[in-house]
């Protein structure tokens, strides 16, 4: 069983806790986060540390990291913790749900967060520092690149190259055979038919409210 820190106090860290606790053969053994943001001595019970300190009570030749952040600045906050980690020399633990549908022979890259209910179909690739909320579909022979975060009920059709520091939202589509550019942001419930631009922000037309009460309706 690895024993593992998480960075990370918040809902995040809170959940990769509850995953790694109860759906890995991992053991949580402390919480970290930058000696700025640290306002307590404990989560969840457990000891939090300084990030700055963390080596010379947990060093990396005996625990691993995992890096509980989320899309914040598109994934570069969460990206730049992974690499400081990995820069002190820890090994970044993933989380795959037993309850994922994982049926792709490439392996998950590290510090990647699947959660329950995806389904992965053959020949998908997943980098690292990769967030799959639950109840995505992602295609066959689709690339995931690192630093993505994909939130939940997605269709990733097959095919699909999605680069770099990207964001999608819950129930966006993307289409077969298109080509997802670094640091796309996709909100919630677009639909994408074709490539995207590098940086490019995708929203759908919003509901409206309707001039009618919902009692004059005839449903």
């Amino acid at each position: 069983m690895a024993k593992i820190i998480i960075f990370g106090a918040g809902d995040i860290a809170r959940l990769a806790h509850y995953y790694f606790t109860h759906d890995s053969a991992h053991e949580v053994v402390a919480f970290t986060v930058d000696k700025q943001y640290r306002q307590a001595d404990t989560f969840l019970d457990l000891p939090l540390l300084d990030f700055e300190n963390v080596v010379h009570t947990y060093p990396p030749d005996s625990y691993q990291m995992f890096i509980a952040l989320s899309y914040n600045k598109m994934n570069k906050s969460r990206a730049a913790k992974y690499y400081a980690a990995k820069a002190l020399g820890y090994t970044l633990a993933s989380y795959v749900s037993s309850r994922c549908s994982y049926l792709t022979d490439h392996p998950v890259g590290d510090n990647c967060f699947i959660l329950e209910d995806n389904t992965i179909q053959p020949f998908v690739q997943i980098g690292n520092d990769v967030t799959l909320w639950s109840g995505n579909h992602i295609g066959h022979d689709s690339i995931i690149e690192d630093h993505v975060f994909i939130a939940s009920q997605i269709v990733v059709s097959g095919h699909v190259h999605i680069h770099p520091y990207c964001f999608i939202g819950v129930n966006a589509t993307l289409r077969n055979s298109i080509t997802i550019a670094p640091e796309t942001l996709i909100g919630a419930g677009a639909v994408i038919m074709k490539d995207t631009v590098a940086k490019g922000v995708y929203l759908p037309q919003r509901s409206g409210l309707f001039d009618k009460k919902s009692d004059e309706i005839e449903i």
